[in-house]
């Protein structure tokens, strides 16, 4: 799963014995295993786990100390042949100083270790009485089990296959601060960020703590995983609930239930790629200030994950929270652009093509919202049906019910006659039925609209979708120009969503219409219809099923996913609804589409963006209409 950017984490808060630590190292050693079994690549324990956290003056003592080392060697040695990184929390001393450590081993060695920075004393917690800050650490190296370790607070460890994996650390305390170290850790380029940590509970502490770990990940673009000291602690005075976070880039992948007296594991994937293409994406986190000098540690991340423990959405562009909030402010925006427009425009008349399916529908229902906003009245909306060869019985019957329904100027103009004219004008036998046929009708329809505009003094809205400029699923110079649009960012498997929305807070009369061109499959229309009077022509049976192509786009675009990674999640999330050689099939459409339609996407009206995604060439995508493909496609086929 390295190649793919995906690495497994995990975080053990251990069953604690007190001051205990060769108890502790057994228990430790026995979660390391379960943590291997569940092919745990890298692994945590919390602050001092060792020994326990609470272990006041008992920190002092050289039994304590001594105690912990010779824990550290049980774990080293009965950890050698497992193929995992582990990172230990444990005191150690330093050239007279006794510093609160994370240690990093693998196979046997230390790799490293980083000593905390932040020291807290105030309210419960005097850690100063005992531990020193790496702020006043004197070396960089610490002879500990008779082997020279590198120590410091800039280490980076850094896969030495896959340069994207990399982590570093932070201990408790250091979090909490004003400027965290995992701020320059992530700017030096570690990608996944582990914090040991000793948090106590006290009431609503653990939303905050939650915010705090969110929020970190977010802002340092990385994953972070945070495992602290559970109930075992002393509780003569706190109580800590062994918390465990997995967090990627401010989203949530793993907890656990806090409060347990047993040992427990969580683990989750983490998807280094995304993480790496957000950084670079973001030229504010490049651009940031930092404190470099780090010191490099080559380490083996192992690779033994066999199945994701992770999903991807299948409908990427759906919001899962708050649907009706997220739906209504997509409209908003949509609606408030239009608005503005109108108002620049000193304009009061809006003319759209009404097809009876689902772009149009929502492009229509826009419109009246933007007139709501303005106070217009929706008679200056002029919805024009233009019946061609291939237009149905149904759309043709939704699409003036709706105009009539909203009280908008109906205007009915058929194709047929201009279209037939024309195909005699230039020689087009009239039974041919190429891509020529289809295109006469697209652009006379785009005549008649700005035509009509003309004579009325108004704009022709757009109804094209993000999804067929993705695909240049649109006549050029024909339903691929209009005077704005308001769909462009809008993807198709969206448009669906949107109109169901709007559907379910309409009246009756409303509400049947649009169930109805819902329940209407994807077409242009622009092959006659079957002998039965039905849609013949099916979009997605020519260039495939929208929620494939919508989930190629957000990952190609949203994170700069390979097509080769884009195969594997595509498999992997649609594993129950297509069989791997009819998605392969399809990406290598959308790569071939994609590539060879940006001329389209070149002379693309004004529209606004909505999401994070957008096609515009003024703003998000940039790309030469002659860049290759083919290579791309070979590659595909190999796999």
């Amino acid at each position: 799963m390295k190649e793919y950017g995906v690495v497994r984490v995990g975080a053990i808060v251990n069953k604690l014995v007190l001051a205990s630590p060769v108890d502790n190292a057994k228990e430790i050693v026995r979660m390391i295993r379960e943590a291997y079994k569940n092919n745990i690549s890298i692994v945590t324990t919390p602050e001092l786990a060792l020994t326990g956290y609470t272990c006041g003056d008992l920190f002092l003592q050289d039994e304590l100390i001594e105690d912990a080392e010779k824990a550290l060697s049980i774990i080293l040695e009965d950890t050698k042949d497992l193929d995992i990184i582990s990172i230990i929390g444990m005191p150690i001393r330093c050239n007279n100083q006794l510093l609160n450590c994370a240690v990093v081993i693998e196979k046997g060695n230390i790799l490293g270790i980083v000593p905390k920075t932040y020291i807290p004393n105030y309210s419960e917690f005097y850690e100063k009485r005992w531990f020193t800050s790496s702020v006043d650490l004197k070396n960089s190296e610490v002879n500990l089990l008779d082997r020279l370790v590198p120590i410091s607070t800039k280490l980076i460890f850094k896969d030495k296959k896959y340069k994207e994996v990399s982590f570093a650390i932070e201990i408790c305390e250091d979090l909490w601060s004003v400027n965290p170290p995992s701020n320059n850790h992530a700017l030096n380029g570690a990608s996944i960020i582990f914090n040991l940590s000793s948090s106590n509970e006290i009431v609503g502490k653990d939303s905050y703590r939650r915010n705090l770990v969110s929020i970190e990940s977010a802002k340092t673009i990385s994953g972070y995983i945070y495992a602290s000291s559970g109930i075992m602690e002393s509780t003569s005075d706190l109580v800590f609930g062994g918390a465990s976070l997995i967090y990627e880039n401010g989203k949530l992948l793993k907890s656990n239930k806090r409060f347990e007296i047993e040992s427990n594991l969580i683990y989750a994937d983490i998807d280094v790629k995304r993480l790496i293409n957000e950084r670079c994406r973001n030229s504010s986190f490049a651009g940031s200030l930092y404190d470099g000098d780090y010191k490099v540690i080559d380490v083996n991340v192992s690779d033994r994950i066999k199945n994701l423990d992770r999903t991807y959405k299948m409908y990427p562009f759906i919001p899962t929270t708050d649907k009706e909030k997220r739906f209504e402010e997509i409209l908003e925006i949509q609606s408030s652009a239009l608005a503005r427009r109108i108002i620049h425009l000193n304009n009061t008349k809006c003319v759209i093509g009404m097809s009876g399916g689902l772009d149009s529908t929502l492009a229509f229902l826009v419109i009246v919202r933007a007139f709501r906003k303005l106070g217009l009245d929706n008679k200056n909306i002029i919805g024009v049906t233009m019946p061609g060869f291939g237009t149905t019985d149904r759309t043709y019957l939704n699409a003036i019910n709706l105009v009539k329904e909203y009280g908008a100027t109906l205007k009915e103009v058929s194709i047929k006659e201009a279209s037939l004219l024309h195909m005699r004008d230039i020689g087009l036998d009239e039974d041919d039925r190429s891509v020529t046929y289809e295109n006469i009708q697209a652009r006379e329809r785009t005549q008649i609209l700005m035509d009509i505009a003309n004579m009325v003094g108004g704009i022709v809205i757009g109804t094209g979708d993000l999804s067929e400029l993705a695909l240049g699923w649109c006549t050029y110079n024909g339903d691929h120009m209009s005077m704005y649009s308001v769909n462009s960012s809008i993807p198709k498997t969206l448009v669906r969503h949107l109109v169901g929305y709007v559907k379910d807070n309409s009246s009756d009369e409303r509400k049947k219409i649009l169930t109805d061109i819902l329940d209407t499959p994807i077409s242009p229309e622009l092959l006659p219809p079957d002998e039965a009077g039905n849609i013949l022509q099916k979009t997605e049976s020519s260039i495939g099923p929208y929620v494939l192509h919508d989930f190629f786009l957000y990952h190609l675009l949203r994170y700069g996913a390979s097509f080769k990674k884009i195969y594997f999640l595509a498999k992997v999330t649609f594993k129950d609804s297509f069989e791997s050689d009819e998605i392969k099939k399809w990406l290598k459409v959308f790569v071939k589409r994609f590539y060879t339609q940006q001329f389209k996407r070149n002379a693309v009206p004004d529209g606004v963006k909505v999401g994070t995604i957008s096609l515009s060439p003024r703003g998000d995508l940039r790309m030469p209409s002659e860049a290759s493909y083919e290579r791309i496609l070979e590659e595909l086929d190999k796999m």
